[in-house]
């Protein structure tokens, strides 16, 4: 392919499994070439590259770094550079996600809640933004419906999750009319992993009554959501709320 170098290229955080995943894979189907970034979950990532490598050469690479190292973040963004020579889109996905009771929350839990969340994707944009700005280039964030209604038990997450929002309201602004800016709201797609808080069957049922479309969303729901932003030329500031109407409040019909 004789064009190779004119093919975008996308950085997603945390995008060895779930959402990530299937953000990559989208975009990968419309002519991207990914750049998968993991922690810890660097078999996933690699075997994920390995097959979209498959359906394109030299179309994925894999970075892995832990996002709540500062000092790691200029480095991955050099690295994300150097992949494959450009960068035209950034999407700050990866996201820590657990209870913080008032009662019990710790100062490491702050930090590692805030420097997911708040801390990487805002320096990650930083280090990235003069060559997002040489190819009009654009970035999404991964922010929540409980950035404006709070998750019981959630405080620090959702703290976090609100000021990722007033983040890419500002950087909008900020980095205007170089670089878009916008956010997705994902309401409830995926239950949480295993190793989250195991949710009871009357606990799913009591979400799902919560959404006026009565079903949770699909990771491809987000991956369309995405899809649609960076290709959206005129659309900068914008938090799609992707989450069945669950935002809109309480879904009694009487």
């Amino acid at each position: 392919m004789h064009n190779t170098q004119q093919q975008p290229v996308v950085l997603i955080t945390g995008s060895a499994k779930r959402l990530g995943r299937a953000m990559i894979t989208t975009l990968h189907q419309q002519g991207y070439r990914v750049i998968i970034h993991c922690h810890h979950s660097r078999a996933e990532a690699d075997s994920l590259a390995r097959g979209l490598n498959q359906q394109r050469e030299q179309s994925a690479m894999v970075l892995q770094a832990d996002l709540t190292d500062a000092t790691a973040i200029p480095h991955l963004a050099q690295q994300a550079i150097r992949c494959f020579g450009r960068l035209d889109a950034l999407v700050n996905n990866a996201s820590s996600f657990y209870p913080t009771p008032v009662s019990s929350a710790t100062t490491a839990q702050w930090r590692d809640l805030f420097g997911s969340n708040v801390q990487a994707p805002f320096f990650l944009s930083q280090a990235l933004a003069p060559e997002l700005a040489k190819h009009n280039g654009v970035i999404v964030n991964m922010v929540d419906i409980h950035a404006d209604k709070p998750l019981a038990q959630h405080s620090i997450y959702c703290m976090a999750k609100a000021a990722l929002l007033m983040m890419t309201k500002a950087l909008a602004k900020e980095l205007a009319p170089a670089i878009r800016v916008n956010g997705i709201a994902p309401g409830a797609i995926l239950w949480p992993p295993e190793q989250s808080v195991t949710l009871q069957e009357q606990d799913k049922a009591a979400i799902l009554a919560q959404i006026p479309m009565q079903q949770l969303g699909t990771p491809d729901d987000i991956a369309k959501t995405l899809l649609f932003l960076v290709q959206s030329p005129y659309i900068t500031g914008q938090i799609i709320a992707v989450d069945g109407g669950r935002s809109l409040g309480n879904t009694a019909k009487a």
